[in-house]
């Protein structure tokens, strides 16, 4: 009796053993599992990205030739004509949309008028004594003065520096701005459906337009902060989704009795343009994966003699997309 005890005990014991090593396995197995997935999901992350790099320098070439000689011998456009909004790429590896995002589709955020900033603010959804706060605080930043200058608001972290803002992220320092106005966002529209938000981020520039604002590409609070009025700013974005507007005369006909800042519309842009390069790989059977990479640049172009064709003005590895 004692003997069938301690092989029972030694039975129960060995499964016991079996059970721990068997448990000890199968959560080494799930670590592994989840490190080559994480493994596998980086190198994918770094071959977007790079994918995405390219079309962007592809896409400055083809703005680049569309410069130089916009038409091929037949008579047809070559790559990209003014008013197109995107540059869709494909390559062995992979998909690739290039946005291409006149400086011009923005106001410039140092030479802007304060009213249209507060038309845009509130466009924004800003409430308008906060909003006119906001624009308070941008025009004291951008004003030149001494150091001693009576400031418009209480003493806070960020003093106004008093200069030409050098880069629109220096609206973050402001006082009454967040980074949900900055970057923009999301709502839900009547159907429940996420739709994007544009901030000023996308309205407002450095290299900002106080003339032309490019029609196919700019905000709809941009296109309301100039004059233009709600029912126009619809039918323009409803319009240029459908098909851009590629002359003026397009333009002109359309946008008739929209209002004072409808004579303040062109198409394309001058020489500086942001392209946003958004890459997916391909897997197999000809699918694209979900995982996406986004980068963008801000690009001169210059067909002067002895000047390099395009220079990159600032290069951004990651970028928000709406």
């Amino acid at each position: 009796m004692a003997t069938r005890r301690i092989r029972g005990g030694a039975l129960l014991a060995v499964l016991w053993l079996s059970a721990a090593l068997g448990a000890i396995a199968f959560s080494l197995a799930s670590t592994v599992r989840a490190e080559i997935d994480r493994a596998s999901t980086a190198v994918d992350g770094t071959r977007a990205y790079y994918l995405a790099q390219g079309a962007v320098q592809r896409a400055i070439l083809y703005l680049d030739w569309a410069t130089r000689e916009p038409t091929r011998p037949d008579g047809s456009r070559r790559y990209y004509a003014p008013g197109d909004v995107a540059i869709p790429l494909s390559f062995p590896s992979g998909e690739a949309l290039v946005e291409v995002i006149p400086e011009t589709a923005k106001l410039n955020v140092n030479l802007a008028p304060p009213e249209e900033l507060l038309r845009l603010i509130v466009l924004l959804g800003v409430p308008p004594e906060r909003a006119q706060a906001i624009v308070l605080a941008i025009l004291d930043w951008r004003t030149p003065g001494p150091d001693n200058k009576p400031q418009l608001f209480a003493p806070s972290t960020f003093r106004p520096h008093h200069a030409s803002i050098e880069e629109t992220e220096e609206l973050l320092l402001i006082r009454g701005m967040t980074p949900e106005l900055y970057y923009g966002g999301y709502d839900r529209n009547a159907e429940g459906r996420l739709v994007p938000r544009g901030g000023l981020a996308d309205c407002l520039s450095v290299f900002g337009s106080i003339e032309g604002i490019d029609a196919n590409s700019a905000q709809p609070a941009v296109l309301g902060a100039i004059g233009i009025n709600p029912g126009a700013v619809a039918a323009i974005v409803e319009r240029r989704r459908v098909m851009p507007f590629r002359n003026s005369g397009q333009l002109a006909s359309f946008v008739r009795g929209a209002g004072p800042g409808a004579q303040r519309l062109r198409i394309g842009g001058k020489s500086i343009f942001t392209l946003r390069a958004t890459a997916r790989l391909r897997i197999g059977k000809g699918q694209l994966s979900d995982l996406r990479r986004t980068v963008a640049a801000t690009v001169k172009l210059d067909t002067e003699p002895g000047v390099p064709p395009a220079q990159i003005l600032r290069w951004y590895d990651t970028t928000w997309i709406n």
